[in-house]
């Protein structure tokens, strides 16, 4: 039979914990949003994580400028907020406008502040086995739902989809430090099927209709990270569910699965970089 695995459930009990746990504190995080221009589902992004961040005592503040601001003005907020001990945590919405750095820009946040778990030391940390000041919201997220149903990591092969450093290349480091086999596939790998057909566990992180029922064998674990609107605007995840689901051991929906654990996962983060900085 298969499993849903429900990440609004998890994530309202996760951030409920949060909760409990900030009470106990006279002073809050300060989680702080730079948002460039006015791409709608950045604002929408951005707005889901300020009410979610106020609902939980967090103090939420967003920074919005135009799509044709100067790196060097970004730069140089980074670098105020990096010295504001007011401020916990830091998030740099992307994407950014094209004659914009993202690199140069993730890479000035402080990594004792860099919530998303993005900056080289973060990501250096996470590479070289030691524990980064936090994980990368998605894959934290996919690993704690992991966790949640009592899934088994280690000695399973797990396939990735997608090679991201947001999630893909992340999670596979992840993976690997619970002592599964993993495989990354992506855009250049051939005979994709014939791979993810191996796959105990398979993450798709692609966003487009891409893993069908002749991708996957009998009680696979399926987390699905895509989300995009199809052809009839009705949201979807990389994941042919519908066909899929009837043959899987655990699988996430799309909405309902990914998406809820990642802005767990953000609130967690910020929690625990205040915590550290106690």
């Amino acid at each position: 039979m298969t499993v849903i695995l429900d990440g609004k459930k998890l994530r309202d009990k996760i951030l409920e914990e949060l909760k409990t746990r900030l009470e106990k504190y006279t002073l809050k995080p300060t989680l702080v949003v730079i948002l460039v221009g006015d791409n709608p589902a950045s604002r929408i992004y951005v707005n889901n994580k300020k009410k979610t961040a106020e609902n939980l005592g967090i103090n939420s503040i967003v920074i919005n400028y135009p799509s044709d601001v100067s790196e060097q003005v970004l730069l140089d907020k980074i670098n105020e907020l990096n010295t504001d001990k007011n401020v916990t945590a830091i998030l740099v919405q992307l994407p950014l406008p094209e004659h914009i750095d993202k690199f140069r820009v993730i890479n000035a946040i402080s990594p004792k502040k860099d919530v998303d778990g993005f900056t080289p030391e973060n990501s250096g940390r996470l590479f070289t086995g030691e524990a980064p000041y936090v994980y990368p919201c998605t894959p934290k997220g996919i690993i704690r739902l992991l966790e949640e149903y009592n899934i088994p990591l280690e000695g399973r092969h797990a396939v990735i989809v997608g090679r991201s450093n947001i999630v893909g290349k992340p999670l596979a480091q992840m993976l690997l430090n619970r002592n599964a086999t993993v495989t990354i596939c992506h855009s250049h790998t051939q005979n994709l099927p014939e791979i993810t057909k191996t796959a105990d566990i398979l993450v798709s992180a692609v966003g487009g209709k891409i893993i069908g029922i002749n991708m996957i064998k009998s009680n696979c674990v399926v987390i699905d990270v895509g989300i995009f609107k199809d052809e009839n605007g009705k949201t979807r995840g990389d994941v042919d569910f519908a066909s899929i689901a009837p043959l899987t051991s655990y699988i996430t929906p799309v909405p309902g699965g990914v998406g809820p654990m990642t802005i767990a996962m953000l609130m967690s983060n910020t929690v625990e970089l205040f915590e550290k900085n106690l």
